[in-house]
């Protein structure tokens, strides 16, 4: 049995009546599936750490997102159709706003055809687009994605970090932050404009809410000089002015960088950090990002007359640049050594050679580490990896 044709009329009243924007997503939800002729849609959504999928409804359970068909359509973000306990099929749908992962859309039917499958997508965009516009405000959301309380300085920082990947057709940028409740000092940025991705990682010092407040006023610095137009040399200079008026004994490390969509070409400087790594061909190139670093950002950079130093390589579709923070090399494994460079490199590598997404390799990995150390690591873990695609067949929209 098929869902019979509707007209497009009820859709669109449902999203032209002033009344849906105050409706609570559950209540939008059964109204939006009624306009679609759906019989039934859930919404999960993935918590803070990427472990399970919670439903915004109290009856149903949440569901592991790495044993599950929900978890499997999360993970792939693609479409997974099971038979239904209350009868009739259930299709798992991807709820994503742009690249960002947001969790996943159960649309019931008594049947699935081309029809109801195209309405359930048509359900999990918009959806996705109102849980992004009301989690910035609503709490509940936020309680929704939590599994255990939050320390205040990670509250602070939290509350500055963009959404954990962004993306085009050209890029993507990913990234994961852990321990997820507890960070002190470590931090990531990334943008985009028509033509170029902007990414940052950061690692203030020590381990408490002043490290916090660090990371927060160097993000804020970045933000400023960068909407206004800086380019790589004057953005750190902004936020080596920033951090030595207002925190002036505080400092960060940081690698900070621009990739041009169009060509490939990454510039980076690199203020005390650990070098980045380039993945190419399913292999580490090793030392390809390997530079003299300059002072890191704050305190130390009043020190120094010398300009900060540009660094330049060019990419090739399909390359892979991982930023990265001492705690993740430093973790412990298994067997009880140090993760280490090479096999950080390894795995990644590995994952690429599947076919894994990018956000799901960082997702797998962290997870590696916290398990490996019971959840209790050393030191503030997080990973940014961007990603060059095949450029898109000219012309383009892009600046154009």
């Amino acid at each position: 049995m098929s869902v019979p044709e509707i007209p497009d009329v009820a859709l669109g009243e449902f999203l032209a009546d002033p009344g849906t924007s105050t409706l609570d997503l559950t209540t939008a939800v059964a109204r939006c599936s009624k306009a679609l002729g759906l019989e039934h849609s859930v919404v999960y959504l993935a918590d803070l750490q990427q472990r399970q999928l919670t439903p915004l409804n109290d009856v149903l359970p949440a569901l592991p997102i790495d044993d599950s068909l929900a978890g499997w359509t999360y993970r792939t973000q693609s479409l997974r159709v099971e038979e239904s306990d209350f009868g009739g099929m259930t299709a798992w749908l991807p709820l994503v706003d742009g690249a960002e992962r947001l969790g996943v859309l159960a649309v019931r039917s008594p049947a699935l055809d081309p029809l109801s499958l195209r309405r359930g997508r048509t359900l999990a965009a918009l959806l996705a687009m109102m849980v992004t516009s009301k989690k910035a405000y609503k709490d509940t959301y936020v309680r929704q994605t939590r599994t255990e309380p939050m320390r205040l300085a990670a509250e602070m920082l939290r509350a500055y970090l963009p959404p954990r990947t962004i993306g085009s057709t050209r890029a993507v940028s990913t990234a994961v932050l852990e321990p997820a409740y507890e960070i002190g000092g470590d931090a990531f940025d990334h943008a985009l404009t028509d033509s170029i991705l902007h990414t940052a990682i950061l690692d203030a010092m020590g381990h408490d809410l002043a490290s916090g407040l660090t990371s927060v006023v160097a993000l804020a610095a970045c933000r400023h000089a960068r909407r206004n137009g800086a380019d790589l040399p004057d953005l750190v200079e902004s936020v080596d002015t920033a951090l030595s008026e207002w925190l002036p004994n505080r400092f960060c490390t940081s690698v900070l960088s621009q990739l041009d969509l169009r060509t490939g070409k990454l510039r980076w400087i690199n203020c005390g950090h650990p070098a980045p790594l380039l993945i190419r061909d399913q292999r580490l190139v090793a030392g390809a990002m390997d530079r003299e670093a300059d002072p890191p950002m704050g305190m130390p950079a009043a020190f120094t007359v010398e300009p900060r130093r540009v660094h330049e390589i060019s990419l090739e579709p399909g390359d892979r640049v991982l930023m990265f923070t001492d705690g993740v090399t430093e973790a412990r494994t298994g067997d009880g050594g140090e993760l280490g460079l090479e096999r950080f490199a390894d795995y990644v590598v590995r994952a690429a050679a599947t076919g894994e997404l990018a956000p799901e390799t960082l997702r797998r990995l962290i997870h590696a580490i916290l398990d490996a150390q019971e959840n209790r690591l050393r030191d503030d873990a997080t990973i940014l990896m961007l990603e060059w695609r095949n450029p898109p067949p000219a012309p383009e929209a892009y600046g154009t």
